[in-house]
């Protein structure tokens, strides 16, 4: 399976701001937004991964990450011209995607929860597996702004619905979508909605009439952010202040998940951390290479 976080898009939700700096660059807390969403694909030990971006926001990808060798995966970059909708984030990511499966990742997702880790990879191997689509579902209070599941009284998945206007149940599709090899020629297919937009729900609406379709509900042990409005902004930075604060373990830290996979050795992680030593980020990563964090 490969990864791919879209992270292009005008960010309108986020004006003024985002006029000048693309939304996921933006710190949650202490770290770029997009670091997020990356650290979620390398939970699940995926380490070929594409980020689609704007075009004027290319150089500053790669001048963030490179192609990512440092911490032993490989990252690809594509420009998204227009934002014509998530699902074109999988037309555009064609030629990467070939012959595997596939996980995309929206760029403002913030996922956190015990046992996460397990439920990625478990969710990656049952794609692997048995083909078709999985998708994410979380109990919101204003579910008419997110794509909405419907449910029978037997919890089987009748339908699904983009930002409805009367919602038919409060479980939002989060946005973290794993697809098989089948999802791109379904995009290509998919007729554009009255937004003009290639909706990723009518990607899942075929899977659905294919039966193809799955749903994993995350439960009161599981958070999840939509970090593209001022006000999820201000409440994921506060809660992943809180957790870090608390315990003295970083969410979402890229190079921490990198050696503890064994991606890279002590020696590259002290060379990463060396210059950020002045810093709470570069402290954390020197004390991960000498072995003082907690365990587990």
């Amino acid at each position: 399976m490969k990864g791919v976080i879209l992270a292009g898009g005008t960010g309108t939700r986020l004006h003024p701001v985002t006029q000048v700096v693309n939304k996921h660059l933006l710190p949650i807390y202490n770290k770029p937004m997009i670091y997020y969403p990356l650290s979620t694909l390398m939970l699940m030990d995926l380490t070929e991964i594409l980020i689609i971006c704007n075009k004027e926001d290319l150089e500053v990808y790669k001048k963030l990450f490179w192609e990512g060798s440092s911490m032993g995966i490989h990252i690809s970059y594509r420009v998204q011209e227009k934002p014509r909708g998530i699902a074109d984030g999988l037309i555009i990511a064609e030629d990467f995607i070939r012959d595997d499966d596939v996980c995309l990742i929206l760029g403002d997702n913030i996922f956190f929860g015990h046992g996460l880790p397990d439920l990625l990879v478990e969710t990656r191997k049952d794609i692997s597996k048995n083909g078709g689509s999985i998708v994410f579902a979380y109990w919101v209070h204003d579910p008419e702004n997110y794509g909405v599941i419907e449910f029978d009284e037997k919890d089987k998945v009748i339908s699904l619905e983009e930002k409805p206007r009367h919602p038919k149940s409060n479980w939002a599709v989060t946005g973290l979508y794993f697809f098989d090899n089948e999802a791109v020629e379904i995009a290509k297919n998919i007729k554009p909605s009255h937004r003009g937009e290639l909706e990723i729900t009518s990607v899942n609406e075929e899977y659905l009439r294919r039966g193809k379709l799955k749903v994993k509900l995350l439960g009161r042990g599981f958070a999840w952010f939509d970090a593209g409005t001022h006000d999820s902004f201000i409440e994921v930075s506060d809660f992943i202040s809180t957790i870090e604060r608390k315990t003295g373990l970083l969410i979402g830290c890229i190079e921490e998940i990198a050696y503890k996979k064994g991606w890279m050795n002590k020696d590259q992680l002290m060379k990463l951390a060396q210059p950020l030593k002045k810093t709470g980020y570069g402290d954390y990563l020197l004390r991960i290479a000498e072995g003082k964090e907690r365990r587990g």
